[in-house]
C-alpha cells in the first residue's frame, strides 16, 4: 500500500507511474483529491465541535460549582454530542473510501525498471553458461519423465485432477535432493536462517502481502469454522507475515530467512497454457527466500538476493538468464522485479524459474511491519524483498531436460549426487 501523504503530495508522479504499468489513472484514483479534501474537512470538524463540547463541559462545572443553573450548556453538549456523531461517521465513510483506492493502488515502479507495456519491454540484464549440445533431438520433460517411470500425471488426475503430478522413485528422490541441496546452500554459504512455516493462513497474512483482496480468485480458499484460511500460494505469504505488527531491532537488519514449503494456486485464468508436464501446477514445491531489510540498504540487498537465487544453478551447471521485468510486466506489489529464466532444451526455450522483487515498504505498510532505527525513536517501516530460491519441481524440469541423455537416461548433476545416492536415472534404475 501507497502511503496515503504520499499519494497526497506527489499526485501528478503517481499518475504518471500508473501510465507506466498500462493503467488509467483516472479508474484508478477515481475521486481521490474530492474524497481527500472530503474526509480531512469532515476530521477538522469533528475535531472544533469535540473542542467546542470539552469547553462547555468545563462551563458545566464552573456552573454547578458557583450554583448557577447549567441546562444551557448541558443540553449543548448533548447536541454537540450528536454532531459528533454524524461527523465521525462521515469521516469514517470518506476513511472507507479513500482506503479502498488505496489499496487497489499497485507499487510505484523503481526509476531503473524498463518502461514496457508488456513482457516484450523486459530487459535481458545478463546471461551464465551456454546451452547444452545434443547429437540427437532432446525430449521434453513428461516424455522423459514416463520413459523413465519417474512422472506420473494419469495417476495424478485420477488422485485430484489436472495440473497435479506423482513423482516416484527417483524422480520422488530427485524432488527431495533438490530441496535439500538448495536450503544447506542458502543456509551453509549464504547466511540464511531456516523457517518452517504453516502451509494454511488467515486472511490478515494474504492481505498483508497483497494476495487479498485482490487476487482471490488465484487463491484456495478452506472454510474454517467463522473465518476463512488460505492454502499458501508461497512461502513469501507466511514469512513475510511472521513480523506482521512487530516493531523489528534495526541492528538486526537485514534479516534473510528462507523456506521450504508447497505452494497452491488455482491458475484462473492460464487454463489452456502449458498443459503439457508440470510446468504449471496447482501445487509445487518451493524455496524461497525472503529479507527484511532498511529502505537505503533494500536495492543492493535485491542484488544479493538475485546472486543467491543464481548461484543454484551455476552449481547445478544449467544455462539461464536474468531479466528486468518491464512497468507492465511486473506484479503489483512490486516496485523492482528480475526474473531468472532457464534453458529447457526440450522445449527450445527460456522458462522462468525465480522472480526476484524489492517491494520497498509497500507489503510493510500493509502488515504494519516497521524498524526503530539506532538512535532514534521514530519507527519507520522495512523494505520487504523476495525471490524463489528456487521453484523445486521447474529446477527438477531443467536438470531432466539438460542432462537428459540419447539412451533416454537423465545424469544427476555432481553437486546432487551426494543427495542421490547415484550419478543416474535410467528406466531400470528408476
Amino acid at each position: 500500500m501507497l502511503d496515503l501523504n504520499f499519494v497526497r503530495e506527489n499526485l501528478a508522479l503517481v499518475e504518471e507511474k500508473l501510465r507506466q504499468r498500462g493503467m488509467n489513472p483516472a479508474e484508478m484514483l477515481k475521486d481521490f483529491r474530492a474524497i481527500d479534501a472530503e474526509r480531512r474537512q469532515a476530521i477538522t470538524q469533528t475535531e472544533t465541535l469535540q473542542a467546542r463540547r470539552n469547553r462547555a463541559s468545563e462551563e458545566i462545572a464552573k456552573l454547578k460549582k458557583s450554583g448557577q443553573d447549567a441546562a444551557a450548556a448541558i443540553q449543548e453538549t448533548k447536541d454537540l454530542r450528536e454532531k459528533i456523531q454524524e461527523c465521525e461517521k462521515k469521516a469514517a465513510e470518506f476513511d472507507a473510501r479513500m482506503r479502498d483506492i488505496l489499496t487497489a493502488l499497485p507499487n510505484l515502479p523503481h526509476a531503473s525498471v524498463p518502461v514496457g507495456s508488456s513482457a516484450e519491454g523486459n530487459v535481458e540484464a545478463r546471461r551464465w553458461g551456454a546451452p547444452p549440445q545434443f547429437d540427437f533431438k532432446p525430449k521434453p520433460h513428461w516424455e522423459l519423465g514416463e520413459h523413465l517411470g519417474v512422472l506420473d500425471l494419469e495417476r495424478a488426475v485420477k488422485l485430484t485432477g489436472a495440473r497435479f503430478a506423482v513423482y516416484w522413485g527417483l524422480g520422488a528422490r530427485l524432488e527431495r535432493a533438490i530441496a535439500n541441496f538448495m536450503l544447506d546452500l542458502h543456509t551453509r554459504e549464504h547466511g540464511y536462517t531456516e523457517v518452517l512455516p504453516p502451509y494454511l493462513v488467515n486472511s490478515e497474512s494474504m492481505y498483508g502481502t497483497g494476495q487479498l483482496p485482490k487476487f482471490a480468485q488465484d487463491l484456495f480458499r478452506v472454510p474454517h469454522g467463522e473465518r476463512d484460511l488460505w492454502l499458501i500460494p508461497t512461502a513469501e505469504v507466511p514469512v513475510t507475515n511472521l513480523y506482521r505488527d512487530e516493531v523489528l531491532d534495526g541492528a538486526r537488519l537485514p534479516i534473510s530467512l528462507t523456506a521450504y514449503t508447497p505452494c497452491f494456486r488455482s491458475e484462473a485464468g492460464s487454463y489452456g497454457k502449458d498443459v503439457r508436464g508440470i510446468i504449471r501446477q496447482h501445487q509445487f514445491q518451493k524455496v524461497e527466500l525472503v529479507k527484511f531489510s532498511r529502505p537505503e540498504n533494500s536495492y543492493d540487498e535485491l542484488e544479493k538476493l538475485t546472486r543467491n537465487a543464481e548461484t543454484v544453478l551455476q552449481k547445478l551447471g544449467i544455462h539461464y538468464r536474468v531479466v528486468s521485468l518491464s512497468t507492465g510486466d511486473m506484479g503489483p506489489s512490486s516496485a523492482k522485479t528480475y526474473d531468472i529464466e532457464v534453458w529447457l532444451p526440450g522445449q527450445g526455450l527460456f522458462r522462468e524459474i525465480s522472480s526476484c522483487s524489492n517491494f520497498e515498504a509497500f507489503q510493510a505498510r500493509r502488515a504494519n511491519i516497521r524498524y526503530r532505527p539506532e538512535g532514534k525513536n521514530k519507527t519507520e517501516f522495512v523494505h520487504t524483498l523476495n525471490g524463489s530460491g528456487l521453484a523445486v519441481g521447474r529446477t527438477w524440469v531443467a536438470i531432466v531436460e539438460n542432462y537428459q541423455q540419447a539412451d533416454g537416461s537423465v545424469r544427476i548433476p555432481e553437486a546432487l549426487q551426494p543427495y542421490m545416492g547415484t550419478d543416474r536415472i535410467t528406466a531400470r534404475s528408476a
